[in-house]
């Protein structure tokens, strides 16, 4: 009996010593390893050297391609600006906006930057800088037509960019979708829109009033925006919604750039006024 009991505890100490080795060996192995559910993105971003804009490259005067197919824009400088305050390079990559996402959540791309409306839908599936730019909703007709109010949209063909904020106020104003949602049709870009609007395939567009208005400077004489919109709306950057730390990161750098008057000498080479929301 007493030769068992001796085994036994031998047995149980050899096994509490094989034990203990384990335990010592994986503090060992974790030592440098950070704690489970730590947030690393802005590490991850300072050790490839940059981060990854995605953006639609047709949305101009925010990220567009210009004449030598170069992407160019008012977000484009002020990434550029911000990644340079950051110590890090960035880099765009042209994206469908209704996979935007899905992008963003896949890792293809690190932030959505380019006139990115902050609704509260959005702020389920992605994490937000604070506005940087408040924008509204315009009506685009040509300058002969018949369309004076948001009423007179009904039965119209109207042109609206796919999964964009446009589509989101247009459905908000419940009393005018309900006039429109049969004629309302969806375009890959706000361009696309505005060309069949000229063309005569539409008779209006809804469209962001930075967009809109740029793009009617180019275009003088040929199109009118109506007094009545689909409401005001703040532009943010979106980022994943775990990468806080990264996060912190792009906002002290945009929020130095509003207080040293970085962003607003570019707000005045795109739109020829400071609209930077401080």
């Amino acid at each position: 009996m007493k030769r068992k009991l001796v085994l036994i505890l031998a047995l149980c100490l050899a096994l509490g010593l094989f034990l203990s080795g384990c335990s010592s060996n994986a503090d060992k192995g974790d030592k440098n390893q950070p704690p489970a559910g730590t947030d690393t993105s802005w590490q991850e971003i300072q050790d490839k050297g940059y981060f990854v804009v995605g953006l639609d490259d047709a949305f101009p005067p925010m990220g567009f391609r210009d004449e030598k197919n170069e992407i160019v824009g008012f977000d484009i400088d002020l990434a550029k600006e911000a990644a340079k305050r950051m110590g890090v390079d960035v880099k765009f990559q042209p994206i469908s906006w209704d996979a935007k996402v899905e992008e963003l959540d896949s890792g293809n791309i690190d932030v959505i930057w380019n006139g990115l409306t902050i609704t509260e839908e959005r702020q389920k599936q992605m994490l937000f800088t604070a506005p940087y730019i408040q924008d509204r909703q315009i009506i685009v007709v040509l300058p002969d037509s018949d369309i004076k109010t948001k009423a007179d949209l009904a039965g119209k063909k109207i042109g609206i960019q796919a999964a964009s904020s446009a589509v989101d106020a247009v459905e908000a104003d419940k009393a005018t979708y309900e006039l429109i949602k049969d004629k309302l049709l969806e375009f890959d870009s706000n361009d696309l829109a505005m060309r069949d609007l000229k063309g005569g395939g539409l008779q209006a567009v809804v469209v962001d009033e930075v967009v809109g208005r740029y793009y009617i400077s180019k275009h003088p004489n040929e199109y009118r925006v109506l007094e009545e919109n689909f409401g005001v709306e703040d532009f943010g950057v979106g980022l994943r919604l775990g990468d806080k730390t990264f996060h912190a990161e792009l906002e002290k750098a945009l929020n130095a750039m509003k207080a040293d008057g970085k962003a607003a000498e570019i707000s005045q080479k795109w739109f020829g006024e400071d609209i930077i929301k401080k």
